[in-house]
């Protein structure tokens, strides 16, 4: 007796369906929507774990004194994790954030740097309308 396994399928119209099977290479099961015949296509991959797209922009040395005052091991370290992080921002942008220059970071904006672009604080197009 075989196993009956799940298996995906498509129909002539090309309507996606899945369906118990106990004889995978035997006919096709009818596809509920038009009747006509589904052949079996390729599972979609099955993924586990987590990718890990390594440290953020974020969280890379902003400053010499960060770097264990530009060690070379340290400073070869980040430029290479750097340079990963470019390559995944690349293919996936949505991990880049955002991107524009911070003109100011220090005093009242320690906390939420302004970037170029952003109204200053208290400034007329601040305001909610």
């Amino acid at each position: 007796m075989s196993a009956v396994r799940i298996y995906d399928y498509v129909c002539a119209r090309g309507h996606r369906f899945e369906a118990l099977v106990a004889d995978a290479d035997g006919p096709g099961p009818v596809c509920e929507l038009c009747g006509a015949r589904g052949r079996r296509r390729p599972s979609a991959a099955g993924l586990s774990g987590v990718a890990d797209p390594g440290p953020s922009r974020e969280e890379a040395p902003k400053s010499w004194l960060s770097t264990d005052r530009g060690d070379r091991e340290t400073v070869r370290h980040w430029h290479e994790q750097m340079r990963r992080r470019e390559s995944l921002e690349e293919k996936y942008p949505e991990l880049a954030g955002d991107r524009r220059p911070v003109i100011t970071h220090e005093g009242r904006f320690t906390g939420a740097p302004l970037r170029a672009g952003d109204p200053l604080p208290g400034s007329p197009s601040d305001t909610p309308r």
